[in-house]
């Protein structure tokens, strides 16, 4: 799962900001990470939350205590913790959250179900995370482009 987006390019050779990899691993390990944490974590230790593994519960488990100590190392507190979605949309291969179909209408894009259900978990959390109001959503077009979403 150490394989990033083409749309995060500008910034994974050094890591300055927190990939779609992470932040999907942050979601499932619940763990609320603050961009200000992020940039206080080396080099080494920014590249050991893009490769621990972080799929089965146990797995979640050790990553969220692992990440936890990183933040309460750096800042003398723990980071916010999360509720975990037992069941998040981006599992759902049967429905497309909205807010995803009404920004890719706005690029003339109407994503199928099928196409929905090919892509991966984590492209379509990404999908969801760049189409959300409070997202910049610079990045949303050239995802549909990249998962072949776009004419």
């Amino acid at each position: 799962m150490s394989n990033f987006f083409q749309f995060e390019a500008d910034f994974v050779d050094s890591l300055r900001c927190i990939p779609m990899q992470v932040r999907f691993k942050l979601d499932t390990c619940g763990v609320k990470l603050k961009p200000a944490h992020w940039n206080q974590f080396t080099s080494e230790e920014r590249e050991a939350l893009v490769t621990k593994p972080c799929t089965s519960i146990a797995e979640s488990q050790a990553y969220r205590q692992f990440l936890q100590n990183l933040v309460v190392e750096k800042t003398g507190n723990p980071a916010q913790e999360i509720v975990v979605d037992p069941a998040p949309p981006w599992k759902n291969v049967l429905m497309i959250p909205p807010n995803i179909q009404e920004k890719a209408l706005e690029f003339g894009v109407i994503i199928t179900i099928q196409q929905w259900g090919e892509l991966t978990p984590l492209q379509r959390f990404a999908l969801i995370k760049l189409s959300r109001p409070s997202h910049e959503n610079k990045n949303f077009l050239p995802a549909l482009k990249e998962f072949n979403l776009k004419p």
